[in-house]
């Protein structure tokens, strides 16, 4: 028979399986840098393939621990929840490695690298706060989505920025479709961080 500290001690692998997901994303990011900051380099895609497939595993592991467990430490859906918004943004970086590595010889003067440096930044305290989850302390906890929220803002700023590439008259019209579709998916893949923050946040507060 197992005992009671067993039971609730299997409940933690949760943590464990979320900081995993959390870490790939994160690795998914500074691939996403590196890449951007060396334009002349030829893309490498592998690292994205790789912490894609990091954070799918993780995401099934937790899907079969929530199947096989009936003790978790904090609520299944906050667990599901958490775990869906860790796995969008792996998602979202490989959509944009994928198109740059094909559309690259057509942004020749368009610098993604600044931008890539906060989605880094984000997902990086994204990291930090499911780590800080098994303690449920709010303070720390609020300081950090603080931090990512202030990231989400300059991201904002940043892209908007690029925007006025957009709309500066240099560009055709086929440039200007490119263009847009490339500030979309890395603004989405910041929103996923953003996204991933706020329900860490939600789950200290509510457990805390």
């Amino acid at each position: 028979m197992f005992s009671l500290q067993t039971i609730f001690g299997q409940g933690k692998q949760f943590y464990s399986l979320l900081n995993d997901a959390a870490v790939a994303a994160h690795d998914s990011t500074l691939a996403l840098h590196e890449m951007l900051k060396s334009p002349e380099r030829t893309p490498g895609l592998e690292a994205f393939k790789l912490a894609r497939q990091r954070e799918r595993e993780a995401s099934d592991k937790i899907s079969q621990a929530l199947v096989d467990s009936f003790i978790t430490p904090i609520e299944r859906e906050d667990i599901e929840s958490l775990a869906s918004a860790l796995y969008k943004i792996p998602k979202q970086v490989e959509r944009f490695a994928d198109r740059y590595a094909l559309a690259r010889h057509r942004l020749a003067g368009i610098d993604f690298a600044p931008r890539a440096a906060m989605l880094e930044q984000a997902a990086g305290v994204v990291v930090q706060m499911v780590k800080e989850l098994p303690h449920l302390r709010l303070e720390p906890m609020k300081e950090l989505n603080d931090r990512l929220r202030v990231l989400e803002a300059e991201a904002d700023r940043l892209i908007l920025e690029l925007h006025r590439e957009i709309y500066s008259g240099r560009l055709d019209a086929s440039e200007m479709f490119l263009l847009k579709e490339f500030f979309e998916i890395l603004e989405k893949a910041i929103d996923r961080c953003r996204e991933a923050g706020v329900v860490a946040y939600s789950i200290a507060l509510k457990n805390s």
